[in-house]
């Protein structure tokens, strides 16, 4: 695996940091969490009682974002516990964080610190609004996030209001932009042989997310609206009903609205007028109510082999059944197996970084809690049974 010669001790708790840690352990990354004696990491509490949602005393969030990683309990709030922490940092690459700001500089583990044990230690941190700046002791969470960003105005329509992303997509972009820096950062590191911290603020990943429509706004001065499933450019580029559904499709161009006409064969929209997308822009609601109608005459499968057949893009508008049992997404490798220690099958989203010179993926259990405690600092930091035993009667570790 590509960063199976990384170690990352993992920090993290709820969502946004446990994902970049994932993201990195799937891509063969050594990750140890490094988790409360007693408690653990906040989301192994999380659905841990649902009959549905849980297995093995663990819910779905910790079941997910933890495969792949290995548990060690040691307290950073106690003298003894940092130094744990300290000799583990000295063998580690990488330390990940989402935590308030502040809080590594008050428990003694803020990169200045760890560097001095290990120049090469690179460190990351998720936070809401990053170490600078007015807000940085502001709390969020994702939906925080997402309304400050932006991305909310313009997700649903005027009518309905504004609307949070399905998808939590305020903690994950957090974690995926952690996970980048910090591989940004190894390969500085291969240059300069030193470490370096990492800032991550979830809300400047919503106002990167913006993009193309950040800019269109800071060119015209003209602010956006909520736009549904449309396009602030292309028609048509919308969901639409049909006899038994809703599907999605996206005529980006001149040449795909002529093609998408000649198919779908409503007259009204022959006008050679239509060609022009300023045109089409223009009477946008004439032609979305159009298709509409037209596409209401006939089945979600129906439309989809016509129009693929045509090279239109189109896509059903899935829900998660079909959506993680879609040819495509199975022939990926999207639904990945996780064995648990009972021998029961658990599926969950797979890895979408295919890596060619990668073996085959196989996925291993979250751990409980402390499960890797005595391994790792036993066999590998070298503690003896009595220092071992020692630590654990003061609660430093479990």
């Amino acid at each position: 695996m590509a960063l199976e010669h990384i170690t990352v001790l993992d920090l993290t708790h709820m969502l946004s940091g446990p994902y970049g840690t994932m993201l990195l352990a799937d891509l063969g990354a050594r990750t140890i969490k490094v988790e409360p004696p007693g408690t653990g990491e906040g989301t192994r509490r999380l659905l841990e009682h649902d009959p549905d949602y849980s297995r093995d005393g663990m819910g779905a969030y910790y079941l997910t974002l933890n495969r792949n990683k290995q548990s060690v309990c040691v307290d950073l709030k106690s003298e003894a516990g940092r130094a744990v922490f300290l000799d583990l940092v000295k063998q580690a690459d990488v330390v990940f964080d989402n935590f308030s700001v502040g809080v590594t500089q008050r428990l003694g583990i803020d990169h200045e610190t760890l560097a001095k044990v290990n120049p090469r230690i690179i460190t990351c941190s998720v936070s809401g609004f990053g170490q600078t700046g007015p807000a940085t002791q502001r709390p969020a969470f994702d939906q925080v996030v997402q309304a400050m960003g932006g991305g909310m105005s313009i997700t649903g329509t005027p009518e309905t209001g504004p609307t949070r992303s399905g998808i939590p997509i305020g903690d994950l972009g957090g974690g995926i932009f952690g996970a980048l820096g910090v591989l940004a950062a190894i390969a500085e590191r291969d240059r300069t042989g030193v470490g370096q911290h990492v800032d991550v603020s979830m809300l400047d990943v919503q106002i990167s997310l913006l993009n193309y429509m950040a800019t269109m706004y800071l060119m015209s001065g003209i602010v956006p609206e909520g736009i549904g499933n449309g396009h602030f450019v292309h028609v048509p580029y919308n969901s639409y009903p049909t006899s038994d559904g809703h599907i999605i499709i996206a005529c980006i161009g001149d040449p795909f609205f002529v093609r998408f006409v000649d198919c779908i064969g409503i007259d009204e929209l022959r006008d050679p007028e239509y060609r022009k997308q300023p045109v089409r822009y223009a009477v946008k609601a004439k032609i979305d109510a159009l298709v509409s109608a037209k596409l209401r005459e006939n089945t979600t499968a129906y439309w989809l082999k016509l129009l693929s057949e045509a090279r239109i893009p189109c896509g059903p508008v899935n829900n998660f059944a079909q959506a993680l049992s879609d040819p495509q997404v199975v022939a990926r490798d999207m639904v990945a197996e996780v064995t648990m220690p009972d021998g029961e099958r658990l599926r969950m989203p797979g890895n979408p970084v295919k890596l060619s010179a990668a073996k085959a993926k196989t996925f291993t259990a979250p751990p409980t809690l402390g499960a890797q405690t005595e391994a790792v600092l036993g066999t590998e930091l070298g503690y003896s049974e009595e220092r071992l035993q020692a630590l654990r009667s003061s609660g430093a570790i479990a």
